[in-house]
């Protein structure tokens, strides 16, 4: 079940990668290729959600001890789709303004500061994405170091029980030869175990 939600995750990694180099693009387009790439967004964001939707329903099957983990990573999530929508809505506000501009042939020096403006943002964004993709490796490579941790833990638990079994069957087998021995003990006159031992004594001897 986890795999198929690490599935889920690589492919929203790799959307919201595009997604955020999209948007960046959006403010530099013009005409129809700003139209398009607007759509191309748009179109993008609702696959990441629905994948986040998916998501979600596996975290459900995963079992409870081991749903914490999964659910602080499905926050994150939440709020890198929460964050590409803003980030979107900013630029698309952007995208109506230069059209606005374009419409009315206001070319001045107004246009020009909300240009630098959106470029300077465009930067922000690109130098934020980074950081969050090398965040989310570390937070992947530290899973992994995890988990191996927890099954060599688990390993070494299920030996330490087996010997402690092997250890009280021994003791078991132990105590029952001892209640054996110490029956027949009792059954034999003392002159006859004493006789045993002495013919005991002498093959011994013999041989």
């Amino acid at each position: 079940m986890s795999s198929d939600f690490e599935g889920y995750e690589q492919d929203f990694a790799v959307l919201t990668a595009e997604i955020t180099g999209r948007i960046g693009k959006v403010p530099k387009l013009l005409g129809d290729e700003k139209k398009q790439m607007v759509a191309n967004v748009e179109k993008q964001l609702e696959e990441a959600r629905e994948l986040l939707e998916q998501m979600e329903l596996e975290v459900r099957e995963i079992p409870a001890q081991s749903r914490g983990m999964y659910s602080s990573r499905m926050r994150s999530y939440k709020q890198e789709i929460g964050k590409l929508e803003a980030d979107f809505k900013r630029s698309r506000i952007a995208y109506s303004d230069e059209v606005r501009n374009e419409l009315l042939g206001d070319d001045g020096n107004s246009s020009e500061n909300q240009r630098a403006h959106l470029l300077d943002n465009t930067e922000r964004l690109e130098r934020s994405s980074r950081r969050l993709e090398a965040g989310y490796q570390i937070a992947v490579e530290t899973e992994q170091i995890g988990q191996e941790m927890l099954e060599n833990l688990s390993q070494d638990r299920e030996k330490i029980q087996r010997s402690r079994e092997r250890l009280r069957e021994t003791d078991a087998n132990l105590g029952k030869s001892s209640r054996i021995l110490t029956g027949m003990l009792r059954r034999f006159p003392h002159s006859v175990l004493k006789r045993e031992m002495v013919n005991s004594q002498v093959f011994f001897q013999w041989t």
